[in-house]
């Protein structure tokens, strides 16, 4: 069975073995948690075959399954595992790309580290984006930490974020376009009646009346009963 080393190198130069794992994605996650602690001058790196692993967007989506499952057995809420990959994600900011390899053990690593305190100035920090869609650590970290502060605004008041959710909806309707007429009628609407209408007020429509939306009684074109007694 093949394994991956985790070695470390001090300020002076020496070299130590640190753990060993049966996946390179374990060994990865390990050097990700180890440099996203505190400052060091120590150098962490995995000897072994090299990947990647991780070599189709199934794999990488089995994999994230996998973290989630752990998650939730765990009892991990949102805000804390986005923290955790929030600080896990550190050593990778100056990489210009990600293999996928990179990012299943930013996932796995977040997993298995203590998440990082919320700063309360991520509430007010600008975090839009410059351009139309994410490019680079610097946006992803925006995303992040606008989620962060989300979660944490939901918190601190969620009454008031359910309501001013709710008015964006009614919003939402009131700006919406009326339905298009059903098969064989005009595009005229129908006119109703409500009490509440100018139009009834107008039209001398007490107060108190219902709405009305009846339709009118179409003629009937069946014949007249007649009881066969002549007229006297």
């Amino acid at each position: 069975m093949d394994t991956w080393d985790v070695m470390r190198q001090d300020d002076i130069g020496n070299e130590f073995h640190v753990a060993s794992h049966d996946t390179r994605i374990g060994a990865l996650a390990q050097v990700l948690v180890l440099e996203s602690g505190a400052p060091h001058k120590q150098t962490y790196w995995i000897d072994g075959p090299p990947g990647p692993v991780v070599r189709t967007n199934r794999d990488l989506y089995l994999h994230f399954l996998h973290i989630g499952q752990e998650a939730r057995a765990a009892s991990w809420s949102l805000s804390a595992f986005l923290r955790a990959l929030w600080k896990v994600s550190g050593p990778l900011r100056d990489r210009g790309e990600l293999d996928p390899d990179d990012v299943a053990a930013m996932f796995s690593a977040a997993a298995t580290t203590p998440p990082a305190e919320f700063d309360a100035g991520w509430r007010a920090k600008d975090l839009s984006l410059p351009g139309d869609e994410p490019e680079g650590y610097a946006d992803w970290e925006r995303v992040i930490l606008s989620q962060l502060a989300d979660l944490e605004d939901f918190v601190a008041a969620p009454r008031a974020r359910r309501r001013a959710s709710a008015s964006r909806r009614r919003a939402r309707r009131g700006r919406a376009a009326a339905p298009p007429p059903r098969s064989g009628t005009t595009s005229t609407p129908r006119r109703t009646w409500s009490a509440r209408s100018r139009a009834a007020s107008a039209a001398g429509t007490p107060p108190t009346a219902p709405a009305c939306r009846c339709r009118p009684r179409r003629a009937s074109r069946r014949p007249a009963r007649t009881c066969g007694r002549s007229p006297r």
